[in-house]
């Protein structure tokens, strides 16, 4: 008797927020844009795949999805607020709103404040710091950070006074063949936080971008160097 030819798998059927991604996807752009317009991390997006979740968000997809086949419009900053006036806050069994849990942006009252990210919340833009560069620029606190990449990365050696740590206890070299550098600081005046809030508005929100390009800018390290820690701090300026 010969054997039983196995029927593939069916496909699984998509639900609205998924076929509304990848019809945007289709479009050019990818996951990690689609969080930004919707204003939600890329994890989620995935989620619309694997979880059937998203249908709070199919209105303002919907929306997008109309703004960009018909209106032509591409700009993600606009495409997001098209979206931020379709997205529905979800409710509970009662049929009240939900409360949502807001982004925590821990400053306290004298300016001081850190956020660090690893590799995993980099590669989607390091979200998570945006709420606490927008929140100093919003104070006018002065702002410092501390990257790590590997040591080709950089283009001076570590103590070198053309670069901004200029002492080598500002930097930290690992058993990875990875260094540490911090630039600016409370002694040096560190940086203008509206400033670097502006840049990364500029870079659609992506905090790894925006950072990677002033030191590529400002000549401290190649182009093609990747960031795998980034941290934040910031403070009152006297």
């Amino acid at each position: 008797m010969p054997p039983r030819r196995r029927q593939p798998a069916p496909r699984p059927v998509l639900n609205e927020a998924a076929q509304l991604t990848d019809q945007l996807q289709e479009a050019g752009y990818t996951k990690r844009d689609i969080a930004r317009i919707i204003d939600r991390d890329p994890s989620l997006v995935s989620q619309f795949y694997t979880k059937n979740k998203g249908a709070a968000f199919v209105p303002a997809l919907r929306e997008v999805l109309a703004a960009v086949q018909t209106g032509g419009i591409t700009d993600l900053p606009e495409l997001a607020a098209i979206a931020a006036r379709h997205t529905q806050r979800r409710t509970t069994a009662s049929g009240a709103r939900a409360r949502v849990r807001g982004k925590a942006v821990l400053i306290t009252r004298t300016g001081s404040g850190t956020g660090r990210v690893g590799a995993q919340a980099i590669a989607s833009g390091s979200a998570r710091l945006r709420p606490l560069i927008a929140e100093a620029a919003r104070r006018g606190l002065r702002l410092a950070f501390t990257v790590r990449l590997a040591k080709t990365g950089y283009l001076h050696p570590s103590g070198s006074r053309t670069d901004s740590p200029g002492i080598r206890r500002d930097v930290i070299q690992r058993a990875d063949h990875t260094e540490e550098r911090s630039y600016g600081s409370a002694q040096t005046g560190g940086f203008d936080a509206a400033d670097f809030a502006r840049r990364v508005n500029a870079a659609s929100g992506d905090v790894t971008a925006a950072v990677h390009q002033w030191l590529v800018e400002t000549g401290r390290i190649h182009p093609d160097a990747h960031i795998i820690h980034l941290e934040i701090r910031t403070w009152r300026p006297r």
